[in-house]
């Protein structure tokens, strides 16, 4: 009976829409089938939305995201120590469910809609040369606006961490951490035990529909000598199929993950709506007692008998601070913000992944991903009975591919190039929420891509994995509404430069192999704007070229890194504790001292993971007296913190 529900109410949906404009029947069409289908089928709803708040809790963390999520589940499961998450949106909507429309959530209600400044080095391309910065304002953060990629890093970015001087953060330390979350429903993957497991709240799984592109592309993988690999397993280096953080065809968000199995928990409070605005700091102990907040139009106060932990990303977790008056002493007396402790980190070392755009091909067969094509009553009906279909795929991503330029040491199994491999790219969509998403002008977009709108192509996107350019953020004023000043500083070290040159001549050199080349595979070589004085395809030509259409994969990290007191612009230890500053963490994005290899929703889940443990160590130091009727037992604090459930030592 539910099946012919969701069938009758999808055929209803798409048929009395069809004809609207397809820009709007997109959304609008697909928001039923997702609502009908997690409504009757997932036995999970969301979580509360607390009114009325206690005056004080043992924990409150600020930012519902990626890693607050999970630190507000995890903390949650010592029964007695209250916990209140702090969360600037609210719920996630049903477009947001499906996965096709993540480019749709860019510039909505549910982004903080940032810009940086305009600058010289690159996105000249963009609306008043500024990039826009694409972050979630809702329940779950960016894990709701993204694409979904579980991609864990590589092994030494985290024994690099421990060199720095950061004790625990190294790659045998971490991988606990990152399998304690993960439910892997690859079965050949999953019994891969070293790497990979089961059980955990965090579903990961392969795409349910991939185009015969993806296929291609790990033909031309191994024609380019290149191993099939899982990325997330012993070697990086190599093509595979992506992986995802989805759940039965849709979205699986931190929220939905972390907090909807634990919303009847009463010791956890959600505060949605509710934006922070300072942390409280005692100016004499330098100790955080609580956090200010704007709800309903009214400023409020909560007290923390424990910890305030931030966790609301890498650009407001450090405005926050800067906000409270732990930042860099000038900046903070420039803007008159009253200065408890000088911490010149905080807000610098800003780094982000950043690919080319533009890198796109056209074929000879009708087999991609154009959206005028998809969106029917066929695909809408496939997405909502059978869980699968074009409106399953994550924007068209299907492989990814781990390649060494000139610039790596290829023995290091380090490589310095992802490629992002779509069966869909900039034009796919017929010039409307891409280019608005990336903000390109409308003069660049018809001349790049106007005589390849609506056609069949496929995207290559070389994205450098550890570039050497740092940005930072700093205050606009002492408003707390107002948004940071944000200087990206792409492409400002010419090593940058270099290897995103090398990425798209390796991208170019994919396109010729005969597995694409029997899809009639052909650069789009039409020249770019403000490169057009400069030979085709020369060095010059490229590094001209990659300044324009700069994308921006929203990898913001490292504004608030850690590392060892030796370091003056270390913000936390190793602990994730700020410096100057008792009961005051840092747990997200913000922390990674350089970032790591590959997209990073995953790493900074399990930043939120690691980091709970930290807290538990801290305040679970001492044995507990009594013991629950029934509980589940533990023979020591290690086997306590990685269980996904609350148990007891034994002593």
């Amino acid at each position: 009976m539910g099946i012919l529900t969701v069938a009758s109410t999808a055929a209803k949906s798409a048929l009395t829409i069809g004809g609207l404009s397809k820009l709007t029947f997109i959304p609008a069409m697909l928001a039923a089938m997702a609502y009908f289908n997690y409504e009757l089928l997932d036995p999970e709803s969301r979580p509360f939305n607390q009114k009325y708040l206690r005056e004080e809790y043992d924990f409150i963390i600020v930012g519902g995201g990626s890693a607050g999520a999970v630190v507000a589940n995890r903390l949650s499961e010592i029964e007695g120590w209250n916990v209140l998450l702090l969360e600037a949106g609210g719920h996630e909507t049903d477009i947001s469910d499906v996965p096709l429309l993540s480019i749709y959530l860019h510039k909505s209600k549910l982004d903080w809609k940032y810009r940086t400044q305009p600058q010289d080095s690159a996105c000249q391309a963009m609306i008043d040369k500024r990039c826009s910065w694409t972050k979630g304002k809702v329940l779950g953060g960016s894990s709701v606006l993204n694409t979904m990629l579980y991609i864990r890093g590589n092994k030494r970015d985290f024994d690099q961490w421990e060199s720095f001087g950061n004790p625990g953060w190294g790659y045998e330390d971490v991988l606990p951490y990152f399998k304690k979350s993960e439910d892997q429903r690859n079965p050949y993957l999953s019994k891969d035990t070293k790497h990979h497991s089961i059980g955990g709240y965090l579903p990961v799984q392969d795409a349910p529909y991939n185009t015969p592109i993806g296929a291609s592309f790990l033909q031309a993988g191994e024609e380019m000598g290149y191993d099939i690999i899982d990325v997330n397993g012993a070697q990086q280096t190599g093509y595979g199929w992506y992986q995802f953080t989805m759940r039965r065809g849709s979205r699986c968000s931190t929220a939905k993950a972390f907090l909807r199995p634990v919303r009847l928990r009463q010791n956890l409070h959600i505060a949605l709506f509710s934006h922070a605005t300072k942390v409280l700091i005692d100016k004499d102990t330098k100790r955080a007692y609580g956090v200010e907040f704007i709800r309903d139009n009214a400023k409020q106060v909560v007290y923390a008998k424990r910890e305030v932990i931030l966790s609301a990303g890498a650009i407001a977790s450090p405005q926050l601070l800067m906000l409270s008056g732990v930042g860099p002493a000038e900046h903070l007396k420039e803007v008159g913000v009253d200065v408890i402790y000088d911490s010149p980190g905080v807000g610098k070392n800003l780094q982000d992944h950043i690919a080319v755009g533009g890198v796109v091909f056209q074929i000879d067969y009708p087999i991609s991903l154009v959206m005028n094509r998809l969106v029917n009553i066929n695909s809408a009906l496939r997405y909502a009975v059978s869980e699968n279909g074009p409106l399953t795929s994550s924007i068209g991503l299907e492989v990814v591919s781990f390649i060494n330029t000139k610039y790596a040491n290829a023995s290091e199994d380090w490589p310095d190039i992802e490629f992002m491999m779509t069966s869909a790219s900039t034009p796919s969509d017929g010039g409307t929420q891409v280019k608005k998403a990336h903000s390109l002008t409308n003069e660049f977009y018809e001349e790049v891509f106007g005589h390849i709108t609506n056609k069949d192509v496929f995207g290559i996107f070389p994205m450098i994995l550890r570039p050497k350019s740092r940005g930072f953020i700093k205050l606009r004023s002492k408003n707390p509404l107002d948004y940071p000043l944000m200087y990206h500083n792409y492409l400002t070290h010419p090593d940058d430069v270099g290897v995103l040159r090398e990425g798209v001549k390796a991208a170019l050199a994919v396109a010729e192999t005969k597995a694409m080349k029997r899809l009639g595979a052909r650069f789009n070589s039409k020249p770019v704007p403000n490169c057009k004085h400069l030979p085709l395809y020369t060095d010059e030509y490229w590094d001209c070229y990659i300044r324009q259409y700069t994308m921006t994969i929203y990898h913001l990290s490292c504004t608030a890194k850690m590392g060892p007191e030796t370091d003056p612009m270390a913000v936390v230890d190793s602990k994730l504790r700020v410096y100057g500053i008792e009961g005051l963490r840092v747990i997200d994005a913000s922390i990674m001292p350089a970032i790591t290899n590959g997209n990073i929703n995953a790493p900074v889940i399990m930043i939120g993971e690691k980091g709970s443990d930290l807290i538990k160590e801290t305040w679970l130091s001492k044995p507990q007296k009594r013991r629950r009727r029934n509980a589940l037992k533990c023979s020591s604090l290690g086997e306590l913190l990685l269980k996904n459930k609350t148990c007891v030592i034994e002593r």
